[in-house]
């Protein structure tokens, strides 16, 4: 069985856990699909084998270890499985890829087994392999509800009933290369150790109601200033953890720099957002798409 999920772009931040085993989240966050993501095809096998990108990993390889244990959960010792994942976007790079990984895994799961299950019900079983893929179930705008029950059955996410087709993202690569710490180990170390975390889940909830009205009003300049405030915010939380997470590259600074020179000088109103990872993704107006191709080199 074969399935799609798009990666989605965090435009209100999930960073930090309540509950790491369910993956359950400290505040609710909201994102935005891309038309780019993860296929994956699940089918019986005679032994497990796991390809990524037409490469089959070994049985130790991080990867593999992580999608079987995820499939341990729905299946008996004598159900061997063979995975083959291929992303569009780059792996473990801040491009948002286990979102759509788990997502697409979860779909292909749920044709195999025969599961029939709605898409809120698999939106909860997408977060427990990696808490954004529970977003990546829908296209458009989706909001993950963080929930208040241990159990995190009250913990996923759903559409957005929003149509704005001239809201555009691109995606700027400084690096395709593999993060040199997880999401996962860098949430737990920022939640454990950044002074600053305490005023996170406020800086959240203040953000995404001016999501959501900048939304509802169709206000680009409140999205993109929203969206590019709250990644700041988080940056800066990870920042002041010990030791210290800093995702950016020198490109990176020399980008966000870029942005803010054009925006506030040259009046181009472009914002950006980031997630784990030192790549930026551009949001701007279609009118705009033309400056901003000519400007950036969009991946």
């Amino acid at each position: 069985m074969t399935a799609f999920a798009p990666a989605n772009i965090a435009l209100i931040k999930y960073w930090g856990k309540r509950n790491n085993e369910l993956n359950l989240p400290v505040t609710s966050s909201l994102s935005l699909s891309l038309d780019k993501g993860t296929h994956t095809t699940v089918k019986f096998a005679t032994e497990d084998a796991v390809w990524l990108n037409g490469n089959r990993l070994g049985p130790d390889d991080a990867f593999t270890k992580r999608l079987l244990t995820f499939c341990d959960r729905f299946r008996d010792k004598n159900c061997p499985l063979h995975i083959e994942t291929v992303n569009e976007i780059p792996t473990a790079a801040g491009f948002a890829s286990s979102s759509s990984g788990f997502a697409a895994l979860v779909l292909a799961l749920n044709e195999l087994f025969g599961w029939n299950h709605d898409r809120k019900t698999l939106s909860i079983l997408a977060r427990l392999g990696s808490g954004s893929a529970s977003r990546s179930l829908y296209s458009g705008f989706v909001e993950w509800h963080a929930g208040v029950r241990d159990d995190g059955l009250d913990s996923y996410s759903e559409p957005l009933n929003i149509e704005w087709p001239e809201l555009q993202i691109g995606l700027v690569m400084i690096s395709d290369k593999q993060k040199p710490i997880d999401s996962r180990m860098a949430m737990r170390r920022t939640v454990e150790t950044s002074t600053l975390y305490k005023a996170w889940p406020e800086q959240v909830a203040k953000d995404l109601a001016l999501m959501k009205e900048a939304l509802n009003s169709k206000n680009f300049t409140l999205l993109g200033q929203t969206a590019e405030t709250n990644a700041l915010a988080m940056h800066a939380t990870m920042a002041a953890s010990v030791p210290s997470i800093l995702y950016w590259q020198p490109e990176t600074v020399a980008t966000m720099h870029k942005i803010w020179q054009l925006r506030n000088k040259e009046g181009l109103n472009i914002y950006f957002t980031m997630d784990a990872g030192p790549n930026i993704k551009l949001l701007y107006e279609k009118k705009d798409s033309a400056a901003v191709a000519e400007l950036f080199n969009l991946a």
